[in-house]
């Protein structure tokens, strides 16, 4: 617990579905993690941010404090998300900032709040991921 990685470390936190949607993660820390995606290629129909992609940055960053705040034997697997989409975004970069809310030794909640190149919030989420001890030879 209490690792600190910073931008431009491979710490192994993406998965295919973030490395796909262009998620780069810029600090993380079990207490906080930031991390950005380019709207563009995340899009509905319409050219505005897909409400889904806004959930997968906040799930990639939670679940990246999570298993951060679980340690290196455990794994954490998400059980629950919620988010508000509050305004749209169509163009450049979404930041999300998730917080620890709570950190306990089953449980891991996070805090996310996404927003726009001008500042603005796009979406508040939240995240908890249930925190198990690793699978043999994981």
């Amino acid at each position: 617990m209490g690792a600190k990685i910073l931008a431009g470390e491979d710490f192994g936190a993406h998965g295919d579905l973030a490395k796909n949607m262009g998620v780069e993660y810029l600090e993380a820390s079990a207490e906080r993690v930031v991390g950005r995606m380019p709207v563009k290629g995340n899009t509905q129909p319409y050219g505005l941010l897909h409400g889904g992609a806004s959930c997968v940055l906040a799930e990639s960053l939670g679940s990246v404090g999570s298993a951060l705040h679980a340690g290196p034997d455990r794994i954490a697997v998400g059980i629950e998300i919620n988010a508000t989409h509050h305004r749209s975004a169509t163009e450049g970069y979404v930041t999300g900032v998730a917080t620890r809310a709570h950190g306990g030794r089953t449980l891991a909640t996070y805090d996310i709040v996404i927003t726009d190149d001008q500042d603005r919030r796009v979406c508040t989420a939240r995240l908890t991921c249930m925190l198990r001890d690793a699978p043999p030879g994981r």
